[in-house]
This record gives structure tokens, sequence and C-alpha cells, in this order.
């Protein structure tokens, strides 16, 4: 699996920046490219085929997804006037999925050129260039480079001297993985084996419905949120998460982001968009971007996000990512459940989890018994 850090919201599933080629389609209202993905919009939580007519959503609320099967898994509705669930599926899927399959299988051992992978997808390096990037959104090299980079942290992470996890990764040369590794790895290799050493967080405790609320921060987004306990608890809980990491309370420098999610928690705001600088392998990047395309007041069983990222079999590792999220409420694992609807588990206790769904569901309701009720009309002047 291939792990990349996450800055403000990145994903295959998500416009990563203007330049996204599905971000661009859907500006453009591009009928060439219906049926090769779909979009879903987290406001109205309606999915669309790229060429939809109806007003243009924000690029912070959109969220790309392969076909319609996958987006109304998320929990969105298919758009009424577009009709996207008729588009055609993309003709190319099945291919795409093998050649990623080979990049895997060889990206530690040898550097697998785009000429090797046109001969597995028995077409031109040309075409299948086109091809790889309109089904995914990212080029075969770069699916092949965070493959390398999961392999080369997996090795750091298990202390092994960094020139060796670097061969044992795929890397020819040292230059080209120290030039790109503040972007790729948000340190240095060596910074990133010695627990974060040099990396400079900020954070502040705050009052939330849910209790005593950590919240810490590099200068590229939220890094970590704790629940529960005191500041002394909760202080020695993110020095243990990062132990060699320069860490200074500072109220002033997140005040923003802390107000936006005690907003959330609230129930002033049922969006919630803070940057992030998270790590997170490639498996657990499209869990954790599932779970965050669960509308509001909603929750889905780990089978059904299981099903959501291509891995029908892989509930119990879903599990996983879940208990594994180091931003709960930015990245909503409580609105995950078990098959039967009981709660499953919860790193911050099952109480929480319940009190977090229950208030989601409640606001819910309300607000469509509001958006019910028939307006009252304006007294005659």
């Amino acid at each position: 699996m291939n792990e990349l850090a996450m800055t403000h919201e990145p994903s295959v599933l998500e416009p990563r920046s203007g330049a996204d080629p599905r971000w661009r389609a859907v500006l453009a209202r591009d009928a060439r490219q219906d049926g090769r993905f779909v979009f879903g919009v987290r406001s109205t939580g309606i999915y669309c085929r790229p060429s939809c007519p109806a007003r243009k959503p924000r690029k912070n609320q959109v969220v790309f997804f392969p076909d319609a099967d996958a987006a109304e898994h998320a929990g969105f509705r298919s758009c009424k006037r577009c009709r996207p669930r008729d588009a055609a599926p993309h003709p190319h899927a099945e291919l795409v999925r093998r050649v990623c399959a080979h990049i895997e299988e060889r990206a530690a051992e040898e550097r697998v050129t785009l000429e090797a992978l046109a001969r597995v997808a028995r077409m031109s390096p040309h075409h299948l260039q086109r091809t790889f990037r309109s089904a995914t959104g990212i080029s075969p090299r770069q699916y092949a480079d965070a493959v390398r980079l999961t392999t080369l942290k997996e090795r750091l992470r298990r202390k092994e001297p960094v020139t060796m996890a670097m061969t044992e990764a795929g890397y020819g040369s040292s230059s080209r993985l120290y030039e790109r590794s503040p972007e790729a790895l948000g340190m240095t290799p060596g910074d990133y084996r010695a627990g974060g050493a040099g990396a400079k967080i900020a954070y502040t405790v705050a009052k939330s419905p849910v209790g005593a609320l950590l919240v810490a921060a590099t200068g590229r987004g939220v890094c970590s949120l704790k629940i529960g306990g005191d500041d002394a608890s909760l202080a020695r809980a993110l020095r243990e998460e990062f132990p060699a990491a320069e860490l200074k309370r500072d109220e002033a420098a997140l005040g923003r982001w802390v107000r936006a999610i005690v907003n959330h928690l609230s129930g002033r705001e049922t969006r919630l968009d803070v940057p992030l600088d998270i790590r997170a392998t490639a498996f657990q990047w499209r869990v954790w971007e599932a779970l965050r395309a669960i509308p509001y007041g909603e929750t889905r069983s780990y089978q059904e996000i299981a099903k959501i990222v291509g891995a029908p079999k892989a509930a119990r590792a879903v599990g996983h990512a879940c208990a594994t999220n180091p931003v709960a409420i930015v990245i909503p694992c409580h609105r995950v459940l078990r098959g039967d609807g009981s709660l499953g588990g919860y790193a911050y206790g099952l109480d929480v989890k319940r009190k977090l769904i229950d208030a989601e569901r409640l606001r819910r309701d309300r607000a469509r018994v509001i958006s019910r009720e028939p307006k009252r009309a304006r007294p005659g002047r």
C-alpha cells in the first residue's frame, strides 16, 4: 500500500489543486468525461456526472468517486437533472487495476518504466499514460512513487539505517529522495526515523460538548486531535505521539481551527473543513476519505466502507484504519458501526461515540422538520 502525507484534504478522490483534470472537467462541464468518474457535493449530498448543467459547486465541497455505486455507498443521492447512473462506467477500469497490481509487485525491486507497463496493458506508452490518468487522476509514475514511499516509511519506522531503507524501497540515489522528502515525509528521512525530531507542533486544549479537546498542528495543518481527560494527560498523550518534536502550547495560533471544531461539535456548523497534516497509507487514505463523505447525521457499517474503498472483504482492516485515525471528529470515524448496528469500538470510549452519533442525528432530524415547514407569508404593508 502506498503512504503519503495528507496536507489539507488531498486524495485521489478529492480535487488536490486547480490543475486536477477531473476538477477542470467539472468546471468545463466536459461531457467527454461522463462515465469516467462522478463527483459528490458534501453540502447537498448529491452526486453528478462531470457535464451536469447545475450550478458549479465550491471546490472544497467536492468529492470524486470512480462510479455511481461508490458514491451511493458513501451516502450521496443521484442528481435528478443529469442522471449520472445512466453514464457508462470507465471502459478501462479493469486494465488500470491490473497495472496498479503490477506496480505494487515490482516497485521496490526495480524501476518500473512506462514502456514495461505498456507491455502489461498491451497498448502504447502514450495511450497507457492518458488512460491511467483519466481513470485515476494521477500518472503511473506518481503511483509507483507512492508505493516506494510506503516501503521507505515502513523501514524507517523499524529504525533501519536511512541508506538501507532507501535502497530496499527502490530508490536509486539519495539526492532525489532528499530533495522531495520535506513534501513527502513532512521532514527529512533521518528526522522521520528519529520520531519527528525538529518538527515544530503547536497545541492547545479547549472545552467542548464531549469534554476536553486537544488540537495540535504544524504549519501545514492539524496533525492530532484528542478527546477527554485533563490538560496534563492530553499533553502527555501528544508527547507520546510525537516524542522528538518541539511542542509548544499556543492558543492564539490555533484559535480559528479550534473554534471551527467546537462549533461543529456544538451543532452550529454541520460542515467541518480544516487543513490537515497527517500521514496515511493508501488504504487508510481511502478509508478516511470515505468517512469524510458520510453525510452529517448518518452512519455506515465497516462492511459498507470496505465496499466503497474497493476491498469488500477488508471490514476488519477498515476497523483498524478507524482506530488509527489521528484526527477524530475531523475524520468522523465515530460514524462507522458494526453490521448489526452496534457501536463497535472507539478510541475515546463508546459513551462519547454514542453521544456524537445521537447529537448529529437529532440535529439532522430537526433540520429536516424545519425545511418541510411551510414558510409564513410576509405581512402586507
